[in-house]
Order: C-alpha cells, then sequence, then structure tokens
C-alpha cells in the first residue's frame, strides 16, 4: 500500500508537459499586436487607446469543470478483485464451512452464510460505508455518506473519485464502497464457524447486526481511514492530517487486507461464542466428523482464488504492488498447506485433505496484514510458521482449553491473523526483502524501525480487546433475551429442518 516515488515523478513530469515557451507566445503575440495598432493609429485618436487596455481588464472566461480521469486498467482489476471476494463467500466459504459440518446442518450453514451476506451487504450501502470511510474521528466516521450521499455523483455530476495509494491517481468511490463491502460481508459470515450447528437463527442475524455496528466498522475505520495521498503537499501538514485518521493508522500499524479488521477481529468474536454460546450436544462423545470433504475441498479452493481479489485488490491499482501481493498469497497459501499436511503427518501418522485445505486458508489468513508489505522469503517464512502454529491451536490447544470452536474459526483466522500482523512488522524491513515503511507522503521515501514491531503488537491487541468486549456483551445480552441456543431435541433434528424447514439433501 504504500508507493515509490514513480507516481510522484509521473505527476511531476505531468506539470511539466506544457513548457514555459508555450505560455510566454500568446502573450508576445499580444504585444506585437498591440505595438502594431499604436503605430497605425493617428495621434489624435487618443480616446481609442483605452479600448485595448479595457479588453485586457476584461476577466478571462470562467473554466468548466472537468470529470477525474479514471484509468481504465485500474477500474477494470478492481471491478475483478470486487467479483473475486463476492466467490470467496459465496460460494467458497459457504461450501467449505458446509461441508465440515453434519449433513443435518448443511442447509443450515449455507442459510447463515447467504444471509449474513445479503443483510450485512444492506447495512454497508445504509449508513456501514459512511461510519467507516468519513469523518476526523479516531474510532468512528460520520453519517454523513448514509445510503452512498455523494458517493455516486460528485457535485458537478461526475462520478466521484477517491485516492488510491499513489498520488494522482484515482478510482470511482464507489467501486471503492463496494470492494469494501465484500471484506465487511465475509466477515462478519466468518465468525459462524465458531458457533456452527447450535446457535438461533434469530440470535445469529442479531449479533451479526450489532457486531457490524460495533465491532467491524470502528475496527475498518481504526485501521484504513486517512486522507489520501494527494492531502500530503508538505511536511508542515503531516501531523495535522494524520491526525484525522484512524487511530491505528495514526500509530503507523501495517494492514494491507485485513489482518486486524477482518481475521483476529472475526476469530476472536468467534472464540467468544463458542464459549458463552456452549459446546454442541455431545462434543467430545460422538462422532461430529465433517460429512463431505469434497464439498469443503471445492471451497477451500474458490477460497484460494478468490482471495487473489481479496490482497491483490487492496492495492487498488493494477501495478507491480499487486503483482507482489498476488505472488505472496500464492506463494504463502502453499507453504501453510504443505506445513500443516507434514506436522499432521509427523505427529498422528496419516496426512489428510481437512488438514492440508485447513493449512492453506491458515496461510491465506497469515499473509493477507503482509501481503504488499513483505518479499516472497517472508511470504513463504509466514506461510510455513501459520501452517505449523494453527495446526497446534487446533489439534492441541482447543483441547486444553475445551472450547467448541466448531469449524475452527479462532484457531485458524484468529491464530493465523496474530502471526500474519506481527510478522509483517518483521519482514516489511527491506534487509529482509520487504517494502520498507514510509514516514510520510510526502517525501515518499522508505526505510524501517524494528519498533514496527511493536506497534504491530499493540495493533493485534486493540484488535482482540475491542472485539472481545462487544462479542461477549452482546452475546450475553441475546442469552437472557431472545436466547442463543436452539432447544436438545432441535439440535438432535438437525438446523436444516428444525429451523428452516428443509433439507440440504433429500
Amino acid at each position: 500500500m504504500r508507493k515509490t516515488l514513480s507516481a510522484l515523478m509521473l505527476a511531476a513530469m505531468c506539470g511539466l508537459a506544457a513548457p514555459a515557451w508555450a505560455e510566454e507566445a500568446p502573450a508576445a503575440a499580444a504585444v506585437e499586436a498591440a505595438a502594431t495598432a499604436e503605430a497605425a493609429a493617428p495621434a489624435e485618436a487618443a480616446p481609442a487607446e483605452a479600448a485595448p487596455a479595457e479588453a485586457a481588464a476584461a476577466p478571462a472566461e470562467e473554466a468548466k469543470p472537468t470529470p477525474p480521469v479514471f484509468n481504465e486498467g485500474n477500474v477494470a482489476w478492481m471491478l475483478v478483485s470486487t467479483a473475486f471476494v463476492l466467490l470467496m463467500s459465496l460460494p467458497g466459504l459457504a461450501l467449505f464451512y458446509g461441508g465440515m459440518v453434519r449433513q443435518k446442518n448443511m442447509l443450515s450453514t449455507l442459510t447463515q452464510t447467504f444471509a449474513i451476506f445479503c443483510l450485512i451487504g444492506v447495512l454497508w450501502c445504509v449508513y456501514g460505508y459512511s461510519v467507516a470511510f468519513s469523518g476526523t474521528g479516531p474510532f468512528f466516521g460520520t453519517l454523513d455518506k448514509m445510503f452512498l450521499k455523494g458517493v455516486v455523483y460528485d457535485a458537478n455530476g461526475f462520478f466521484t473519485a477517491t485516492a488510491t495509494f499513489s498520488k494522482g491517481v484515482v478510482i470511482p468511490e464507489l467501486l471503492f464502497a463496494v470492494f469494501q463491502m465484500t471484506f465487511a460481508c465475509i466477515t462478519v459470515a466468518l465468525i459462524a464457524g465458531a458457533y456452527a450447528e447450535r446457535m438461533k437463527f434469530k440470535a445469529v442475524l442479531i449479533f451479526s447486526v450489532v457486531w457490524f455496528t460495533l465491532s467491524y466498522l470502528p475496527m475498518a475505520h481504526m485501521v484504513w481511514w486517512w486522507a489520501g495521498p494527494d492531502a500530503y503537499t508538505s511536511l508542515d501538514q503531516v501531523d495535522s492530517l494524520n491526525a484525522t485518521a484512524g487511530y491505528l493508522w495514526q500509530l503507523g500499524a501495517l494492514d494491507f487486507a485485513g489482518g486486524t479488521v477482518v481475521h483476529i477481529n472475526a476469530g476472536v468474536a468467534g472464540l467468544v461464542a463458542a464459549i458463552i454460546v456452549g459446546k454442541r450436544s455431545g462434543y467430545g462423545k460422538t462422532s461430529m466428523a465433517p460429512h463431505s470433504l469434497t464439498m469443503s475441498m471445492i471451497g477451500a479452493s474458490l477460497l484460494w482464488f478468490g482471495w487473489f481479489g481479496f490482497n491483490a485488490g487492496s492495492n487498488l491499482e493494477a501495478n507491480g504492488y499487486a503483482v507482489l501481493a498476488f505472488a505472496n498469497t500464492a506463494f504463502a497459501t502453499a507453504a501453510a498447506g504443505i506445513a500443516w499436511f507434514f506436522a499432521e503427518w509427523i505427529l498422528k501418522g496419516k496426512p489428510s485433505l481437512l488438514g492440508i485445505i485447513s493449512g492453506a486458508i491458515a496461510g491465506l489468513v497469515g499473509i493477507t496484514p503482509a501481503c504488499g508489505f513483505v518479499g516472497i522469503n517472508g511470504a513463504l517464512v509466514i506461510g510455513l510458521v501459520c501452517g505449523v502454529v494453527c495446526f497446534f491451536s487446533v489439534a492441541y490447544l482447543k483441547k486444553v482449553l475445551g472450547y467448541d470452536d466448531a469449524l475452527d474459526a479462532f484457531g485458524v483466522h484468529a491464530v493465523g491473523g496474530i502471526i500474519g500482523a506481527i510478522l509483517t512488522g518483521v519482514f516489511v524491513d527491506p534487509a529482509k526483502g520487504g517494502v520498507g515503511v514510509y514516514n510520510n507522503w510526502v517525501e515518499l521515501t522508505a526505510g524501517y524501525s524494528s519498533a514496527q514491531i511493536m506497534i504491530q503488537v499493540k495493533a493485534v491487541l486493540i484488535a482482540i480487546v475491542w472485539s472481545a468486549v462487544v462479542s461477549a456483551v452482546t452475546l450475553l445480552a441475546l442469552k437472557f433475551t431472545v436466547g442463543l441456543r436452539v432447544t436438545e431435541e432441535q439440535e438432535s433434528e438437525g438446523l436444516d429442518v428444525a429451523e428452516h424447514g428443509e433439507k440440504a439433501y433429500n
């Protein structure tokens, strides 16, 4: 997300495109014409000499507003990336989660994912985008952009432009808003993996609305909201402009595509939900094996495919940084998949399909905050570490602590997100192949300090605490009002029939 001097040089070149003589030529012609007219006019015609002076004093015609210029390649790339992220949720996440539950809860899992996506999509349009991406407060935006007011057209009737991460480069703000909508939708849907197979559908929807409003939106604002590169024109402005950004942006936290906003945020909410909702009936005593690993493998593959839009699309431009994010997403994911695969093979005796696809998802999670900041070597290390650590989290930590995170939302997303976020601060170092950190957006010179690691740790801790508090308060309120769990009889029958009156398979 940080750009090199190329954008600044390009802007400078554009500014030099009209040479000085191009402006001087009309002036010289005017002087010459005036001299000719003065020589030809009779001496007694003095009053006529006032005419050229009056013409010169006449105000120039008011310049007409011009529409913003959008690079068609960038717009096309962002349209594709947005569709890719939608594919991650529907059908990617739906099939990945659906295949891992028991057959009697397959339809329920699919319905939860689809319904959450639609619900959050509407709320994003109504107020979500405005709260996340407007204002000057450190934690929340304003309601000035409710119903995407001013996001589609500007005051001149042109499509509204919003900045990318290069000076002078813009995309339609409506495109950015829809792209970010897909992030919000999948984040809330991720949490469902923790409470799968036992939570009331009514409680699922209410919790989704409250958590989206009080946890996702402020985290997105804290991490990703800032004035944009074009606002930074002199060093004197840096501090005042930084003060209008989100809190974690002000701290200098790096999160390219959502390690804190998406994965830690959702994973911690999943852990809290698993604890407060409670274990599934028969957990640890009866078999709860996935009913269709074929479906889960298809879902995981679609997630990997769509994740290229998630990560590389977060660059907002089709340039070298998008390529870097794309490549890191490919290599880190492969490294994590194989790391989990072999760890399981060594410690449990057999490598499993569920293991390698879970490892791949862990790698996708881990590289998300780092993908545009680290080099290929850093991506491989992040992938390997995430694969092994997430395997231990799922296979052993969950048993030791005794919580029932049904589809491992915490073990994969929170743990992988924490690893990726912290290691971003390590491998962004140019000496380790990273792109470096920009101290300001005026000089555009990259540097690095080991203090970045502690900034990343602080961002992680804030994400954990914020999500945990919002989740716990919301779930406890629901527990003592509408209730969280279906009855034991309904759980035994399966949520497909009990909650939706349908079956996935007839």
